[in-house]
């Protein structure tokens, strides 16, 4: 992640994310709510799995360009993220 902030306008909390994942894909904006787990400034440079297939969504004002994985807890979600560093935009197999 590149950038993040708050998304006040979010009907959840949420923070608006902006994610780098190579030339051939450029960069693309996701929303999510994580807010519980985690602040907005230790997001950054974190690498995450993230779905680039999906058409764009309409999240009130922001339109959403992929789709932020996480698992679900009773206390918030936690994000999918890589154990050890991998090329931005490298393909899941």
């Amino acid at each position: 992640m590149i950038e993040t902030s708050e998304f006040p306008e979010a009907r959840k909390p949420a923070y608006k994310l902006l994610i780098d994942f190579c030339e051939d894909i450029g960069t693309l904006k996701s929303s999510a709510q994580i807010t519980e787990h985690y602040l907005a400034e230790e997001l950054l440079g974190k690498q995450i799995v993230v779905i680039v297939n999906f058409p764009p969504k309409q999240i009130g004002p922001f339109m959403s360009e992929c789709l932020v994985t996480g698992f679900y807890r009773e206390d918030g979600v936690v994000l999918v993220s890589p154990d050890k560093p991998v090329p931005n935009g490298a393909k899941l197999g």
